[in-house]
């Protein structure tokens, strides 16, 4: 019996453009350029890295600015990956494979942090907000750390989905469960840390 041809359909990506307004704080917590310039210089000097040193005042304003996915324009983001991880996890409550999700669906940046090239979606509306907030370390211990808070925000996504995968409704009802389910940024309620603050819920205009 002669084998039967695979026919592969060609590519049909669209874009879908979702205006969002956040219905709960949106915290962020980059990964600082001056902690990971501090992680490498420790890594460089090695063994010598473990004498004892005097403890550097902690600079609050600094570690705050930090934390902030600033754009090489100067705007404030959210990484762009978030929404997208955040959909792939809203799979689990819909019944879609996630890993045909990631496949399907990516989201556009609007640019790039100045620090490290991370693709961002750009907070369109909204000022950060210093918050401080204790929280535990890994060895148990209780800190203070300062977060950018964003509240009210507003940001306009822009997804590109494979449309042989999903139609333009399903991108639609996946993206409303991450605003009501997942979440984004620090505190979500799908963070893999904890049950969440409840931050980073949203909804679609």
């Amino acid at each position: 019996m002669a084998n039967k041809p695979i026919a592969i359909t060609a590519p049909d990506f669209r874009v879908i453009q979702l205006d969002l307004e956040g219905t709960a704080p949106l915290v962020i917590n980059k990964f600082s350029a001056k902690a990971q310039e501090k992680m490498k210089l420790t890594q460089e000097a090695g063994s010598t890295s473990r004498s004892r040193s005097a403890k550097e005042a902690k600079d609050f304003e600094a570690l705050y600015n930090g934390a902030r996915h600033i754009s090489n324009e100067g705007w404030d983001g959210i990484h762009a990956a978030s929404f997208r991880n955040a959909a792939i996890s809203a799979c689990r409550a819909c019944g879609f494979k996630m890993t045909h999700a990631k496949l399907a669906l990516f989201v556009e940046a609007d640019g790039f942090d100045r620090d490290d090239k991370t693709p961002l979606v750009r907070i369109t509306r909204g000022e950060p907000e210093m918050v401080i907030s204790p929280c535990r370390n890994a060895t148990g211990v209780i800190d203070l750390r300062p977060r950018p808070t964003y509240f009210p925000w507003f940001a306009s996504l822009r997804i590109r989905f494979d449309a042989g995968m999903l139609t333009e409704e399903d991108v639609v009802n996946l993206m409303a469960r991450v605003g009501l389910q997942v979440g984004i940024g620090e505190g979500r309620p799908d963070s893999k840390a904890s049950a969440g603050l409840g931050n980073g819920l949203f909804q679609i205009l």
